[in-house]
């Protein structure tokens, strides 16, 4: 947050030394009040930017293996340009390197959901996520130790928690070699 401040400012400032450098190139030519108003102008445009931007960085920003599930797109009223093209201010990752099973409960993942915020801390939950037919459940304990106690609550077959925790993962070569064109493993 600090750090586009100072870019704000530095936009600012940049925008108004352009102008009044461009002003004495012409001899005084230009309006006074252009300094400040290609300052304000500069602001506004960094501020906008930095904050459509935002979603990107955060994304880039993610470790390998986190799935972006969940986009929210706001609009505000004292954001007018945002009814044109919404902003998005909030997101939800799901760690798809992290899932777990287990193999008394087939069909049954655990996994971690990162939620982020445009000015807000991040925030996890823990979840279990049952394939067929979908669902999705708080982890308890009692869930934990005995996945019939969960409390599921049905979700549609595609909603995208679903479908990136249910996903097929490419099968992996065995411990007896590197598997082949064919994809059978070789003893070397």
């Amino acid at each position: 947050m600090f750090l586009e401040l100072i870019a704000t400012i530095v936009a600012g400032v940049g925008a108004a030394g352009v102008v009044l450098l461009l002003g004495r190139l012409m001899g005084g030519r230009l309006p006074r009040w252009g300094a400040p108003v290609a300052a304000g102008l500069a602001m506004l445009a960094a501020t906008i930017w930095s904050e459509y931007d935002w979603e990107a960085r955060t994304v880039a920003g993610l470790p390998e293996g986190m799935t972006v599930i969940e986009t929210v797109e706001e609009t505000a009223l004292h954001r007018p340009w945002t009814y044109l093209a919404p902003l998005t201010t909030r997101l939800a990752a799901l760690d798809v390197a992290g899932i777990q099973t287990n193999p008394e409960a087939p069909g049954v993942k655990l996994a971690e959901v990162w939620f982020f915020g445009r000015w807000r801390p991040v925030d996890r939950a823990a979840v279990m996520i049952r394939c067929a037919p979908a669902a999705q459940a708080r982890v308890s304990d009692a869930a934990l130790a005995d996945v019939s106690a969960a409390e599921w609550r049905p979700m549609p077959a595609d909603d995208p928690l679903v479908a990136a925790a249910c996903a097929e993962a490419p099968a992996a070569p065995g411990p007896q070699g590197e598997a082949g064109a064919d994809g059978s493993a070789s003893d070397a």
